[in-house]
């Protein structure tokens, strides 16, 4: 058995009123997959913004090679060959794809040298092919990007400094199936050249299939550490949560008689989604499927006023209605749960209360001054209807685990009093405790006639929480599916053109 490249002892660190890592002891090898698991809170994020130089531990040793180190930043951290790829992006949405790939070794020579731009455009194309991307223009700004792609170049920025300790923060969020087992291929390249991964996922099935070893987490401290071939998934769940999850079964309903109170009919924008025609009814889930270039992320952004639509009609309880901002939006009771929930949804240095009535504020003022009180009111009401797990409403939001952040944008979007609620990715990053609390949540807001957008990649959450599922293809719907009838591959051959499966009104509003 070789040496350890990594070693924690008793590794501790403590925020007011929580203790993130309670003596956490653990070995990484060279030429291993090890992944790290636990429900949301349970200490992952603090474990790893430690060995990114992020967060200093209160109490501990790290030993790296063998030596005992402190990493007081993160150029330490880089410099001594630990690369994080975080599950929420790190990029510079103006530079280029070639110059955020470079941008830490850019940072690292400036101002005492000249950049050598030429030089970027051949590391960045070098690890792009590498990433499957070989194709992709590097002069494009990375704001340009989708999602999906933008987590790829987070992959190869940090793969192209030729880490010995690669870790990896979900880092398969966005990506397709296709594109997964590709970059789970490159992971197992790296580590048969030696290379050390840390891999954290809340998605067991890909921890099995692909780590070498694995360790349980469970409110900061270390569980378990086996190898992966003696873990089985109900065991995982066992050691994560400490506890059987027992997820209420979905009612699922046909609400299609009842009049709908969202309906859109022939929404199209320039270069992106075409004709796009559907009815949402209260108390129903209607889920949206497709691939990252499918344009249902663009759908969603303008049906809630974040891109504008260049034609077609917006109806809300009958009512045709203009929406070209968000607040417009928010004024006819729709609500967006972001995809990007750090980055779009999450005010990380305010307090949950603030976070809870930001959108609301103008139910809470008289004569142009804010009711504190009323505030704090209405922010408890919703803190504890949604059981969010915090030590009180001014603790800042950054320090939530990203189910309860999670939680804290859905009481946001309650605390407008909105009827439709537009959820996109809602569980994107969420371990499976906190996925059955928020599906929970989201019934009983059905059962009280909200009616439930769900835009996601994921086809399970879809098949098992909508009582419909629309397909998108290039930017058009081909595919409707109930729920009785929806399977992941008859969903995959739409999203991948393979296939349409179209009923009316659907089916007139494309080819009619």
């Amino acid at each position: 058995m070789p040496e350890p490249i990594l070693q924690l002892e008793a590794i501790t660190k403590k925020f007011p009123g929580v203790v993130a890592l309670d003596h956490v002891s653990l070995e990484v090898f060279p030429g291993e997959i090890h992944a790290i698991i636990g429900e949301n809170g349970a200490g992952k994020s603090t474990l790893m913004n430690i060995l990114a130089g992020e967060l200093q531990p209160d109490e501990g040793l790290i030993r790296y090679h063998g030596n005992e180190i402190t990493i007081p930043s993160p150029l330490v951290s880089r410099a001594l060959g630990i690369s994080v790829v975080f599950q929420e992006l790190a990029l510079c949405p103006n530079l280029s794809i070639a110059e955020n790939i470079s941008l830490w070794r850019a940072s690292e020579k400036f101002p005492f040298s000249l950049l050598n731009r030429r030089m970027f455009y051949e590391k960045g194309g070098q690890v792009l092919t590498q990433l499957g991307l070989g194709d992709i223009d590097l002069r494009t700004p990375v704001g340009q990007l989708s999602v999906a792609k933008q987590q790829l170049v987070e992959i190869a920025k940090a793969i192209s400094t030729n880490a010995s300790l690669l870790i990896l923060d979900e880092p398969n969020s966005a990506l397709t199936q296709e594109e997964s087992e590709h970059l789970f291929s490159i992971v197992r390249q790296l580590r048969d050249a030696g290379v050390a991964v840390l891999y954290i996922s809340h998605h067991l099935e890909e921890v099995l299939q692909l780590a070498d070893r694995i360790s349980v987490l469970r409110d900061g401290r270390l569980v378990d550490s086996l190898p992966a071939s003696q873990a089985t998934i109900g065991g995982l769940i066992t050691r994560m949560v400490g506890r059987t999850i027992t997820a209420k079964p979905r009612q699922f309903s046909d609400q299609s008689a009842g009049a709908p109170t969202l309906q859109l009919s022939h929404l199209s924008s320039r270069g992106g989604y075409q004709d796009i025609s559907f009815e949402l009814h209260r108390g129903e889930f209607l889920g949206i499927a497709g691939l990252p270039d499918s344009f249902k992320d663009e759908l969603v952004e303008g049906l809630f006023g974040l891109r504008p639509s260049s034609q077609g009609e917006i109806r809300v309880d009958g009512q045709p209605v203009a929406i070209r901002s968000p607040l417009d939006a928010i004024h006819h009771g729709m609500y967006l749960i972001p995809a990007d929930r750090r980055g779009a949804g999450a005010l990380l240095q305010m307090s949950l209360r603030d976070n809870i009535v930001v959108s609301s504020l103008k139910d809470h003022h008289r004569a142009g001054f804010l009711r504190t009180a009323e505030m704090r009111r209405t922010a408890r009401r919703h803190f504890q209807d949604l059981d969010i797990r915090a030590s009180s409403l001014e603790q800042l939001m950054a320090n939530l685990s990203g189910g309860n952040q999670q939680k804290v944008i859905l009481a946001r979007g309650l605390a407008t009093q909105a009827s439709i609620l537009v959820l996109h990715e809602p569980t994107r990053g969420i371990d499976v405790g906190a996925k059955a609390e928020i599906y929970r949540i989201l019934q009983e807001l059905a059962g009280r006639g909200a009616a439930i957008l769900i835009v996601s990649s994921e086809l399970p959450e879809l098949i098992s929480q909508c009582d419909r599922i629309l397909v998108m293809y290039a930017g058009r719907i081909c595919g409707e599916f109930d729920h009785q009838e929806a399977t992941e591959e008859a969903i995959l051959a739409c999203a991948m053109g393979q296939a349409t499966h179209l009923k009316e009104p659907v089916e007139r509003s494309i080819h009619g």
